[in-house]
């Protein structure tokens, strides 16, 4: 009598090869099936015997194991009693299986953790390292546009010292634009994977035009008229040169940003910032001021004018090109500019042989051009295009901008030493204006909601470390008062 008395040696033998797991077509009974056997339980007296042999036995380990969780006695007795083919032990067996099998939650997620915070941090050093490429490019970039302007700028000023004709060296600086689409190409030809023809690519690029390409009524209605522009920009900011000094020139020039904004609002309609409209205020607060330095002298009014008549047709450009033409790729802006050349070629040439012979450009000989001081404006002037133009494909557009700010402080530098140029109150004032309104005219459109984001996250942690501070302020209080204050108990004997 007693446990030994299980239902049958032989079967107990069969369910413990059946792998120790739980028969579906056997399930325990309820507690109030078992009753009588329930009483008798009572009366059973276990052997010590058998105590040891259960002692090491897996149901009586899982009994007495803490970790089990078992939660109601009746399936604490099913245990005892095998009833039904019970198994005590394929709980746990099951749960040792995946424990050896998985690892544990805890260990799970932190081996899921440390697979994603090292794919964080290889995606973070990636986007590191290419930030860091595009703001070192943008330095090159930024270097390079502000030498390639200040030096255009300056060395058509010394020619004109020995070449007093504005208008042929722009003609004959805009003829080295047709290398824009071979530079280009050959670009393509290193970089892209899947190499094209001169001819595909040009036949690619033209879709820019319209369906049919660069057809003739193309030329004349969408090309012609941005070639005038082009003319007219350059050769108002190179006359305005011969009248006023290249620092004062490079600094109105910085108003096209302004008029930019203004012609985007009005024609385009764009965006209405206000900061953009202070922007523009300062812009023309400054060219009156720097009006002013000279005292309305009429040489200075003239070449004020002609810088203010230059930056307005490159503003009126550059918005006239969004609205008829949309935006244009890398290519297509190299093909438009290429074919702004061949318009030069084909209907400016005039314009130079007619100011020739009537003695308005004027030159003795051929021999008495500076031919290296043409080559060498029409090379920086080239390069400072392309710059402008292709940069945004290694660096951010601002950095590109910056540079023609830059310009400002490099050509008062060298009109400070090669010319009579006088920096009194009045023109630094007006030149940290024009640079600053330009300056506000380079924020981003959402940079309001930025700003309103900082303030709101700046305004959240402070909040948070004010109670923070207080409650360890609160919290040290006691403490050291519990510190300092001895204890009645040590004094008592």
């Amino acid at each position: 009598m007693g446990i030994r008395e299980f239902p049958n040696g032989s079967a107990r033998g069969k369910a413990a090869t059946l792998g120790m797991r739980r028969s579906p077509d056997v399930s325990p009974r309820r507690l109030s099936d078992i009753s009588p056997q329930l009483r008798q339980l009572k009366y059973l007296v276990v052997d010590e015997a058998i105590k040891e042999d259960l002692k090491w036995s897996r149901s009586v380990e899982d009994l007495t194991s803490a970790s089990v969780g078992l939660t109601s006695i009746e399936e604490r007795i099913l245990r005892i009693t095998g009833y039904y083919g019970y198994q005590p032990w394929a709980t746990s067996y099951k749960r040792d299986e995946r424990s050896r099998e998985s690892p544990a939650p805890a260990e799970a997620q932190m081996q899921a953790g440390a697979e994603g915070g090292g794919r964080v941090n290889r995606c973070c050093w990636k986007c590191s390292v290419t930030q860091l490429k595009k703001i070192f490019w943008g330095v090159a970039v930024v270097l390079g546009v502000c030498s390639s302007w200040s030096g255009s700028t300056q060395l058509a000023k010394l020619t004109f010292k020995k070449f007093d004709a504005p208008f042929t060296l722009t003609w004959f600086a805009t003829n080295w634009n047709v290398l824009f689409f071979p530079l280009y190409y050959l670009g393509h030809v290193f970089k892209s994977a899947e190499k094209q023809s001169p001819k595909q690519r040009y036949r690619e690029c033209c879709r820019f035009f319209g369906d049919n390409g660069l057809t003739l009524k193309v030329f004349f209605t969408k090309a012609a008229p941005f070639g005038v522009l082009w003319t007219l920009t350059n050769y108002l900011y190179l006359h305005a040169i011969k009248k006023i000094n290249t620092t004062d020139v490079s600094v109105l020039f910085c108003c096209n940003k302004a008029f930019v904004f203004l012609l985007s609002w009005i024609v385009l309609r764009d965006r209405f910032m206000g900061v953009r409209i202070v922007a523009a205020i300062f812009a023309i607060a400054g060219i009156v001021m720097m009006t002013y330095a000279d005292g309305f002298h009429s040489h200075s009014v003239i070449g004020i004018a002609l810088v203010v008549g230059s930056a307005s047709m490159s503003a009126l450009y550059k918005v006239l090109f969004k609205l008829l033409l949309g935006s244009a790729k890398f290519g297509e802006a190299a093909l438009f500019l290429s074919v702004l050349a061949v318009f030069n070629v084909l209907f400016v040439t005039c314009i130079p042989v007619i100011l020739y012979f009537t003695k308005v450009e004027y030159w003795s000989s051929f021999d008495v051009i500076p031919w290296g001081n043409l080559c060498g404006f029409s090379i920086l002037f080239l390069t400072f295009n392309i710059l402008l133009n292709f940069g945004i494909a290694i660096t951010y557009p601002t950095l590109i901008s910056l540079g023609i700010v830059l310009s400002v402080p490099v050509n008062a530098v060298v009109d400070h030493y090669t010319s009579e140029i006088v920096f009194n109150s009045v023109r630094v004032i007006a030149i940290i204006i024009i640079g600053l309104g330009f300056l506000l005219l380079l924020l981003p459109e959402e940079w309001d909601v930025w700003v309103i984001k900082l303030l709101t996250r700046l305004k959240v942690r402070k909040k948070e470390e004010i109670p923070e501070g207080n409650g360890d302020v609160a919290s040290g209080l006691p403490n050291k008062s519990r510190r300092t204050r001895p204890s009645m108990s040590s004094f008592a004997h």
